[in-house]
């Protein structure tokens, strides 16, 4: 099925920063899992508290991010072939669009953890998806840790590109891992040249 839309992640994705998720886990007295879960289940005034915490954290990576190599080239050669895009994000939306402004960047769609829908669930790509009218079929996936597998595996989408980076995990069954954009173009072309 032709290739609509493309779902990319934001941090270490799009932009290279340097998050050290185990120790703002620690921080925020998380063992594992989903922060952003983990903070919605707190009571006020914690909540407040750690998510400021977070807030803190992620400013200070937004400020020192630096654009992917490839990721402009990338998005204008999507454009050409009008393929929609989309940026989800857990990140919030102050930091988003502060990177896209900084960047010069643009989405179709930019969906960030305001919306109440944040990853490793699908539900943020479904609804992606339903805004763009488009099938999980006509969809690939840009992202770079396995939050970004499980949110688009559980979506039903089978093209997941994870993009290798520092916290790209070693075991991401289902996803095809890849150097960079240049290589998802090279096999974004394969794809769409057979459809």
């Amino acid at each position: 099925m032709k290739l609509k839309l493309v779902i990319f992640d934001l941090d270490g994705t799009v932009v290279e920063n340097n998050y050290d998720w185990a120790a703002i886990r620690k921080e925020l007295g998380l063992e594992s899992g989903s922060i952003l879960n983990y903070l919605h289940n707190l009571p006020e005034p914690l909540r407040s508290e750690k998510y400021a915490r977070l807030e803190a954290h992620e400013r200070r990576q937004t400020e020192q991010a630096k654009l992917k190599e490839g990721i402009k080239e990338f998005l204008n050669w999507l454009d050409e072939r009008e393929i929609k895009t989309a940026l989800v994000t857990n990140n919030n939306r102050e930091n988003t669009y502060f990177l896209l402004e900084r960047f010069n960047l643009r989405f179709d769609l930019v969906l960030t953890r305001e919306s109440g829908l944040h990853k490793p669930s699908s539900a943020p790509f479904l609804k992606v998806m339903e805004i763009m009218e488009v099938k999980p079929q006509q969809t690939a996936v840009v992202g770079d840790t396995n939050y970004d597998l499980m949110a688009g595996r559980e979506a039903g989408i089978s093209r997941i590109f994870i993009l290798k980076g520092s916290m790209t995990p070693a075991d991401l069954e289902g996803a095809l891992i890849v150097q960079s954009f240049a290589e998802i173009k090279k096999l974004l072309e394969e794809t769409i040249e057979k459809t």
